[in-house]
């Protein structure tokens, strides 16, 4: 099996979200806009209060004393989810580069959880399903870098 490296993938021409961690101020409104783009209702207050299991964030903001920072998945040149899915929920799009996940065919196996070397892969307990960012497919920009005050979150091709 390949690994993934531990620095964030380059040279594919793939936009990509990137943490500004030095202006990050920890509120957690990345988060927040995940939930609701992943709602049904794609509203705040109906995401919050009507939708039943709420949406599980795609994204985690990790705080670290006085630096906090909101990690997603790096959508990987050689992912090692992919590689360690066995039901083949997760594949890669070779035009968008996007390292995609199928909830339908997710088995709750956990082994993306463990093979990947970032952490951004996390349980939806209410499914017993993996739960990763999908960049928001269908938008131009993702909802946490949209959602961001401090424009901590920027979508961009390095």
């Amino acid at each position: 099996m390949r690994r993934a490296t531990l620095k964030p993938p380059e040279g594919n021409g793939m936009k990509r979200v990137y943490q500004k961690e030095d202006v990050c101020i920890g509120c957690r409104l990345c988060e927040i806009g995940c939930i609701v783009e992943h709602s049904p209702a794609k509203d705040v207050v109906k995401a919050f209060r009507n939708v039943s299991p709420r949406p599980e964030p795609r994204n985690i903001v990790e705080e670290r004393g006085p630096l906090s920072f909101s990690v997603n998945c790096r959508h990987c040149d050689e992912p090692a989810c992919l590689h360690a899915c066995i039901s083949g929920a997760i594949a890669k799009d070779p035009l968008t580069g996007i390292v995609g996940q199928d909830p339908e065919k997710c088995v709750g196996c956990w082994s993306c959880i463990m093979a990947c070397p970032f952490g951004v892969i996390r349980k939806n307990g209410a499914q017993s399903k993996a739960v990763k960012c999908d960049l928001c497919a269908g938008r131009t920009i993702p909802a946490c870098v949209e959602a961001c005050p401090n424009r901590a979150l920027v979508f961009e091709e390095r």
